[in-house]
């Protein structure tokens, strides 16, 4: 075995483009490579380090089990901390999600959300095998397993396999104020002409044939934090019922606290039939993520007296269980669900503040400790830097080094699924005030840099 420079048995995503840190350790929002560097990681790595790094209480939590009981089928056995953690995410919902898959990343979530819908309409008392058709939304990024990528618009992660990609979805425009709200268009009739577009998808598909609606209730990393208007839901879910459909959403990344309440959900006046909850979950400790199932949908399962046809190797992981009760426990008796809504509000004042003004900043947008910066080459026609330019990997590049040391989320495509630069800032929740400016301190000096080295 070579030494530590000469490694090169893992293959990463470009292959001979290796991450440009390692890591050694991390504390708190910080994290120390070798070469010297302490990162502060603006982005909980991918909104998934919700409390940091580096605390005992979850570690001693995992330890505990670890020696207890690291593994045992899913199938065979059942443990107490993977029911107690099952018991807190329906109580989280008040009830109104009566169960909960404990799955092990957010795009096997998806696929078991997918897979429930289809089950609860082939197990009705008149079964409904004609529904198999999802509608989702133009932008959307529900994973990375072929389930989840038919799901998802973030072309250049879908196009290399859209061979092998089920074509059982059709899209709808996503809820996007900044690139879809017409000039002279209300907020209300924006509303309206989606709803109407999504009742006009199902009428082209056939009603009898949808499945469900599927959508990110906050934008995710293709769309940069893309917020719903006020009466948005409502609306679309008006639809699903008036066809019979079921409306599933993906909280993957922005549920678990991370928009201000436990599930993103709660701030729009409706609630789903399935949703899929992860990163935020286990905060990166142990990967997990989990499925909530309605209580209607539940009772409606329960009576047809079928099982429900899946199964993976680490569903209900007891140590995995283990890392998210604890961190679920530490978020509710720290209160730091309100601490996320009032930092949110400071950091999203501050953003805007400071990099509204810049010429090439479009959009600040966000919810919680969950926004976006949306880059762009002309901000009066709102047009994207072209896609050859990697404008946000050179943000993200230029924070990672010495001098900076900042961890940004930088992605692509918001603008047509290939165009479109933006950045996610999502630090964790235990985030101070101060943490805040030093954070936006950064990110203003990253971003000056970045565009002046590209004018000159």
């Amino acid at each position: 075995m070579g030494s530590q420079g000469q490694r090169d048995s893992l293959l990463y995503k470009n292959f001979e483009c290796h991450p440009a840190a390692v890591v050694s350790s991390g504390t708190g929002i910080f994290l120390h490579t070798e070469d010297g560097r302490r990162i502060l990681d603006s982005t909980s790595g991918a909104a998934v380090a919700c409390l940091g790094y580096g605390n005992q209480e979850i570690q001693e939590a995992m330890m505990h089990q670890l020696l207890k009981l690291p593994y045992c089928h899913p199938s065979f056995y059942k443990t107490e901390v993977a029911e107690d953690l099952a018991e807190y995410l329906v109580h989280s919902t008040n009830g109104v999600m009566s169960k909960a898959v404990l799955c092990g990343s957010g795009s096997e979530a998806v696929e078991v959300a997918l897979k429930l819908a289809k089950t609860y309409f082939m197990h009705l008392p008149n079964p409904q095998p004609e529904r198999c058709h999802f509608i989702s939304r133009t932008g959307a990024w529900h994973g990375a397993t072929l389930g989840a990528l038919a799901l998802g618009d973030f072309r250049c992660r879908k196009d290399p396999f859209i061979s092998m990609i089920p074509q059982t979805v059709s899209r709808v425009s996503a809820c996007s104020t900044y690139r879809g709200l017409r000039v002279g268009e209300s907020e209300q009739e924006y509303v309206q002409r989606l709803a109407l577009e999504l009742d006009s998808e199902f009428q082209r598909v056939g009603p009898h044939k949808v499945c469900a609606f599927v959508a990110e209730t906050v934008g995710g990393s293709a769309t940069g934090c893309a917020l719903p208007l006020p009466g948005y839901f409502e609306a679309v879910r008006a639809v699903c019922r008036k066809y019979g459909a079921l409306l599933i959403l993906d909280e993957v990344m922005c549920g678990m606290g991370r928009t201000g309440t436990v599930h993103a959900w709660e701030q729009e006046g409706i609630v789903p039939d399935l949703q899929a909850v992860g990163k935020g979950l286990g905060a990166g400790y142990c990967p997990i993520s989990a499925v909530l199932v309605n209580s209607r949908l539940v009772d409606s399962l329960k009576k047809s007296g079928k099982p429900f046809a899946h199964g993976q190797t680490y569903m209900t992981h007891p140590l995995a269980a283990a890392a998210a009760l604890k961190v679920q426990q530490i978020i509710q008796r720290g209160n730091l669900i309100p601490h996320v809504r009032k930092m949110g509000a400071y950091l999203g004042r501050k953003l805007q503040e400071r990099l509204l003004p810049h010429p090439y900043v479009g959009d600040v947008r966000g919810r919680g400790l969950f926004w976006a910066v949306e880059l762009v080459a002309n901000k009066e026609t709102k047009e994207p830097f072209p896609p050859g330019l990697k404008v946000s990997n050179l943000i993200h590049t230029r924070g990672m080094k010495k001098g900076y040391e900042i961890a940004l989320f930088d992605a692509n495509g918001a603008y047509d699924g290939y165009a479109g630069d933006h950045f996610l800032i999502c630090p964790p929740y235990i985030v101070s005030q101060t943490d805040i400016d030093e954070i936006v301190d950064r990110i203003t000096r990253v971003v000056e840099d970045t565009f002046i080295e590209l004018e000159g």
